[in-house]
C-alpha cells in the first residue's frame, strides 16, 4: 500500500513542486548571500591592491577569482533550474492527463468490444455483428493518429527532461520518509507511455480476433443459408407435385400404372435430395464445433426441413405402395382385372392366399376350375376313345395349348417376357400375383399380334387355372420358376429341340453341365403336365428316377451331361417324355391332307395322320381308324405301319415299296420274335396299369425315322390294354408346332 502511494501520479507530481520549490529556496539563499559575496570581494580587492607584486598577492587573486566562477556558476544553474522545472511541471501535466485518458478510453473500448461477443446463430445476426464491428474499427482508425502522436510528445519529452541530475545537485536539507522516496517524473511517463502502447496492441489484437471469427461465421452461416434455401426450393417443389396428387380411390384403372411410373419417377429425383439434407445437418454440426450457437430460428428451419425430408419419403413410398396395391387388386395385371373372364351366374372370387375360385350363385356352389376350363376337361372326354396313350395325350394337350392360346406364343415371345419379369432364379417361388404379370404381358403382347383370337382376362384366367392344376393341386397359391416355365415353354410354339435345348440350360450349371439332381427337377416338373390329364401311367409314372438314370447311363454314367448328350437322349423319345414329341407331331399333322383313300372307312383324301401298311400294297389307314384300332379284312395289327403328318415324297413311296416286297417274305412269326419299341422305354414301377417294357429293346437308327416306328403296328393291339406302345412320325422332330 505503501509502495503504491510513492508511485501514484500526485505523489509524483507533489515531489515535483517540492524540488521546484527547494530551488526556489536555493536562489533566495543565494541572493540572500550577494552582499556578502560582494563585500568580500571588495575587501579582497583592497587586501589584493595592498600586497600587490607579492607572493601573496598571486596567491589571493587566484582565490578571488574562483570564488568569482563559483559564484557565477552556481548563480547560473540556479536560474537554469528553476526555469526548466516550472516549464517541464506544466507540460509534464498535460502529457500525465493524456497518457490517463488514453488508458481510461482504452479500457472503456476493450470493454465493449468484449460485450459485442458471442456470434450470432444466423446469417442476419452475424452481419449485424460485422457492421457493428466495423464501425468499431473505424473509431480505432480515427484514434490512431492521437495515441501515436501522444506516445511521440512523451518519448521526446522523456529524452529531452535532465530531471535525474538534480537530485544530484540538490539535496534535501532532511532526510525524507519512504513514501516521499518515489520514482522521479521521468519514470512515470515512460510507465504510462508503456501501459498505452500495450493497451492499445492489446486491443487491436482483440479486434482483429473478433473480425477473424465474425468472417468465418459469415462464411459458414452464409453456407448454411444457402444450403437450407436450396433445400427448401426443391423440396417445395416435391412438395407442389405431392400436393397434386388425387386420391388413388379416384384414379381411373387404366391410369394406375402411368401414375405409378410418376412417383416412380419423383422419387429418383427426390433421391439426391438426402445428400443435401446430409449437408445442411453437417454445417449445423461444424458451427456448434466452432462454438457458434445456432439462433431458434435457424434451428427451426433445420428441423423443419427434415421433417419435411422425411415426410415427403414416407409419402412417396405410401403413394408407390397404394399405387402398387391398386394396380394389383384393379389394375390390368390384377385380378379384379380378371373378373371379366366369367360370365352369367359366375364370380371369380380370391382366397386368402390369393388363388382364385369361382362361385356359382344358381346353385350355390364353389369350385377351383374356371367354368371354361371345366367345360374344356368335359371335351376332353371324348378323346378317350383314342386307345394308345401317347396319341391320346397328345391329343388332350393339343386341344388344351390352343384354347390357352399358347400354340400362337413363339419361343423368343416368351423368352422375353420371362426376362422381363426377371425370373432367372428357378428355384424361387412364384406368387399368383407374379404369375398373372408375366401372363399378361405374354397375352398382351399375344393380343397385338392376335386381337381377334386372343382374350387376354380369359386367357390369363384359364393359363393360370391351368398351371395351378399342374403344379399346386394343393392351391397353395406357389409355384416354382422352373414349373412356370416348363409348363409354358412346352406348350408354346417352337421347334422340339429349340424347347429341349432351353429347359436344359434352365436346369445346367454356369458351366452349362448338368447333374442328376437337376435333371430330375426339369423330368418331374414335365412329368406333371401329362400327370394332370391322369395319363401318367403311360409314361413311366411319378418316379422319374429311372428315366434319370437311363439318361445318364445313355451318357456312359458320367457325372454330368452337357446338351448334346441331352439332345442325343431326347431324340430317343424317351418313354417319360415321349407325349411331347407326339404333341408335335400331332400338331405338325392338322392340316396334312395325303392323297389316299382309308381301306377301312374309305376316307379320301385322309386328313391328319396317314398309316401306310408295309406288308400288304396300297393299304392306307385315317388316324381316326387307327386310334380306334380297326381293321379291315387281311390286315393285323402287328403287321409293320408307317405314319406319315406330311404328305409323302416319291422317293419315299418308294422306300415304302421296297420295305413292302421285303415284308412279304416274313412269317408272322419274324414279326412276333423282332418287336421294335418306337420309343426309348424306361424299366419302373407304374403307376395304374402294370406295363413292363423289354429291358432288350434293340436301339432304334436315326438314319431312317421310318424304321423307328414301323414295327409299331404288329404292337398296338399287344398293347391295348396297357396303352403303351407309340408310332414315331416322319417329319423331323425339330418340326415347330
Amino acid at each position: 500500500m505503501q509502495q503504491d502511494q510513492c508511485c501514484s501520479p500526485r505523489f509524483k507530481l507533489k515531489m515535483l513542486h517540492r524540488k521546484t520549490y527547494h530551488v526556489k529556496d536555493l536562489q533566495g539563499e543565494i541572493e540572500a548571500h550577494t552582499d556578502i559575496y560582494h563585500n568580500l570581494d571588495e575587501n579582497g580587492q583592497k587586501i589584493l591592491r595592498s600586497l600587490e607584486g607579492s607572493d601573496d598577492a598571486v596567491l589571493l587573486q587566484r582565490r578571488l577569482d574562483n570564488m568569482n566562477f563559483k559564484w557565477s556558476e552556481l548563480r547560473k544553474k540556479s536560474l537554469n533550474i528553476r526555469s526548466h522545472l516550472e516549464a517541464s511541471s506544466d507540460q509534464w501535466k498535460r502529457l500525465h492527463l493524456s497518457l490517463q485518458e488514453l488508458l481510461v478510453w482504452l479500457q472503456l473500448k476493450d470493454d465493449e468490444l468484449s460485450r459485442q461477443a458471442p456470434i450470432g446463430g444466423d446469417f442476419p445476426a452475424v452481419q449485424k455483428q460485422n457492421d457493428v464491428h466495423r464501425a468499431f474499427k473505424r473509431e480505432l482508425k480515427t484514434k490512431e493518429p492521437v495515441i501515436m502522436s501522444t506516445l511521440e510528445t512523451v518519448r521526446i519529452f522523456l529524452t529531452e527532461q535532465p530531471l535525474e541530475g538534480l537530485e544530484k545537485l540538490y539535496q534535501e536539507p532532511r532526510e525524507l520518509p519512504p513514501e516521499e522516496k518515489a520514482q522521479n517524473v521521468t519514470r512515470l511517463l515512460r510507465k504510462q507511455a508503456e501501459e498505452v502502447h500495450t493497451e492499445w496492441e492489446k486491443l487491436n489484437l482483440h479486434s482483429a480476433d473478433w473480425q477473424r471469427k465474425i468472417d468465418e461465421a459469415l462464411e459458414r452461416l452464409q453456407e448454411l443459408q444457402e444450403a437450407t434455401d436450396e433445400l427448401d426450393l426443391k423440396l417445395r417443389q416435391a412438395e407442389v407435385i405431392k400436393g397434386s396428387w388425387q386420391p388413388v380411390g379416384d384414379l381411373l384403372i387404366d391410369s394406375l400404372q402411368d401414375h405409378l411410373e410418376k412417383v416412380k419417377a419423383l422419387r429418383g429425383e427426390i433421391a439426391p435430395l438426402k445428400e443435401n439434407v446430409s449437408h445442411v445437418n453437417d454445417l449445423a454440426r461444424q458451427l456448434t464445433t466452432l462454438g457458434i450457437q445456432l439462433s431458434p430460428y435457424n434451428l427451426s428451419t433445420l428441423e423443419d426441413l427434415n421433417t419435411r425430408w422425411k415426410l415427403l419419403q414416407v409419402a412417396v413410398e405410401d403413394r408407390i405402395r397404394q399405387l402398387h396395391e391398386a394396380h394389383r387388386d384393379f389394375g390390368p395385371a390384377s385380378q379384379h382385372f380378371l373378373s371379366t373372364s366369367v360370365q352369367g351366374p359366375w364370380e371369380r372370387a380370391i382366397s386368402p392366399n390369393k388363388v382364385p375360385y369361382y362361385i356359382n350363385h344358381e346353385t350355390q356352389t364353389t369350385c377351383w376350375d374356371h367354368p371354361k376350363m371345366t367345360e374344356l376337361y368335359q371335351s376332353l372326354a371324348d378323346l378317350n376313345n383314342v386307345r394308345f396313350s401317347a396319341y391320346r395325350t397328345a391329343m388332350k394337350l393339343r386341344r388344351l395349348q390352343k384354347a390357352l392360346c399358347l400354340d400362337l406364343l413363339s419361343l423368343s415371345a416368351a423368352c422375353d417376357a420371362l426376362d422381363q419379369h426377371n425370373l432367372k432364379q428357378n428355384d424361387q417361388p412364384m406368387d399368383i400375383l407374379q404369375i398373372i404379370n408375366c401372363l399378361t404381358t405374354i397375352y398382351d403382347r399375344l393380343e397385338q399380334e392376335h386381337n381377334n383370337l386372343v382374350n387376354v382376362p380369359l386367357c390369363v384366367d384359364m393359363c393360370l387355372n391351368w398351371l395351378l392344376n399342374v403344379y399346386d393341386t394343393g392351391r397353395t397359391g406357389r409355384i416354382r420358376v422352373l414349373s412356370f416355365k416348363t409348363g409354358i415353354i412346352s406348350l408354346c410354339k417352337a421347334h422340339l429341340e429349340d424347347k429341349y435345348r432351353y429347359l436344359f440350360k434352365q436346369v445346367a450349371s454356369s458351366t452349362g453341365f448338368c447333374d442328376q439332381r437337376r435333371l430330375g427337377l426339369l423330368l418331374h416338373d414335365s412329368i406333371q403336365i401329362p400327370r394332370q390329364l391322369g395319363e401318367v401311367a403311360s409314361f413311366g409314372g411319378s418316379n422319374i428316377e429311372p428315366s434319370v438314370r437311363s439318361c445318364f447311363q445313355f451318357a456312359n454314367n458320367k457325372p454330368e451331361i452337357e446338351a448334346a448328350l441331352f439332345l442325343d437322349w431326347m431324340r430317343l423319345e424317351p418313354q417319360s417324355m415321349v407325349w411331347l414329341p407326339v404333341l408335335h407331331r400331332v400338331a405338325a399333322a392338322e392340316t396334312a391332307k395325303h392323297q389316299a383313300k382309308c381301306n377301312i372307312c374309305k376316307e379320301c383324301p385322309i386328313i391328319g395322320f396317314r398309316y401306310r401298311s408295309l406288308k400288304h400294297f396300297n393299304y392306307d389307314i385315317c388316324q381316326s381308324c387307327f386310334f380306334s384300332g380297326r381293321v379291315a379284312k387281311g390286315h393285323k395289327m402287328h403287321y409293320p405301319m408307317v405314319e406319315y403328318c406330311t404328305p409323302t415324297t416319291s422317293g419315299e413311296d418308294v422306300r415304302d415299296f421296297a420295305k413292302v416286297l421285303k415284308n412279304k417274305f416274313r412269317t408272322k412269326r419274324y414279326f412276333a420274335k423282332h418287336p421294335r419299341m418306337g420309343y426309348l422305354p424306361v424299366q419302373t414301377v407304374l403307376e395304374g396299369d402294370n406295363m413292363e417294357t423289354p429291358a432288350s429293346s434293340p436301339q432304334l437308327s436315326h438314319d431312317d425315322t421310318h424304321s423307328r416306328i414301323e414295327h409299331y403296328a404288329s404292337r398296338l393291339a399287344e398293347m391295348e390294354n396297357s396303352n403303351g406302345s407309340y408310332l414315331n412320325d416322319s417329319i423331323s422332330p425339330n418340326e415347330s408346332m
